[in-house]
């Protein structure tokens, strides 16, 4: 697998050193000195135009990085955490790795894809900044058969909807719990709004259509995140 750009490349080499395979460099001085040392028999300088086609184009920034490839994880092993994130039908990968990042950063401990079989996981990683190479992920088509599972072992299903119950009336969410978002397009799918517990929305200040999903998603996250906490220290 390949990944490109200069934050991703050096969040990888810094944390990642056992996915390393490669190291791809057309600009010289790109790499901090303890990085270069460190991987000085894995690096091969290579022209611009080289690291421009194994990047199809990309903004590469000089560095491109050939890493082994993810293993993805279980829904049984995701079972043992308190908050899982699942994208009903979301695809484009600059959302998904905009939301991976938050939700990375905000203390989600798993993010399920559903409604798709594959996705371009070099690219999620790019765009997570390197958030998707920490995040337990997961790739499972139907969403039915996850939701049922994991309702079946204590979770709380809440889905983000703009018809919902205004998310600033929540004063606390049920400790396992799940949030579900949909794509941009069509939000979740009727038949996941007949699974869930509750749907949950974010009331506007002024009249607009909605947020950007990975927007909604980091607010949602947030919010749930900060309300169990405070309802811990009460």
């Amino acid at each position: 697998m390949i990944i490109y750009g200069k934050q991703v490349s050096l969040y990888a080499l810094e944390l990642h050193e056992r996915l390393i395979k490669t190291v791809y460099i057309a600009k010289k001085g790109i790499l901090p000195q303890k990085l270069y040392n460190r991987y000085r028999d894995s690096i091969k300088f290579i022209e611009n135009r080289w690291v421009q086609k194994m990047a199809k184009g990309g903004n590469h920034q000089g560095i491109l990085i050939e890493i082994e490839d993810l293993s993805f994880t279980t829904l049984k092993e995701m079972k043992d955490s308190d908050f899982i994130l699942i994208l009903d039908g979301l695809t484009d990968t600059g959302n998904i790795g905009a939301i991976i990042r938050s939700a990375y950063a905000l203390g989600v401990d798993g993010v399920i894809a559903t409604g798709v079989k594959s996705l371009n996981i070099a690219s999620i990683i790019r765009t997570s900044s390197g958030a998707l190479l920490d995040m337990p992920f997961a790739i499972i088509p139907n969403i039915l058969d996850v939701l049922n599972e994991l309702k079946q072992v204590g979770f709380w299903l809440y889905g983000a909807s703009m018809e919902g119950k205004n998310l600033s009336l929540y004063r606390r969410f049920n400790k396992k719990r799940v949030l579900v978002v949909g794509s941009e397009g069509r939000g979740i799918s009727k038949r996941v709004k007949n699974r869930l517990d509750e749907i949950i929305s974010i009331e506007m200040s002024r009249e607009f259509n909605s947020l950007n999903v990975s927007v909604s998603a980091g607010i949602l996250i947030y919010r749930m995140r900060d309300e169990i906490k405070r309802v811990d220290r009460d």
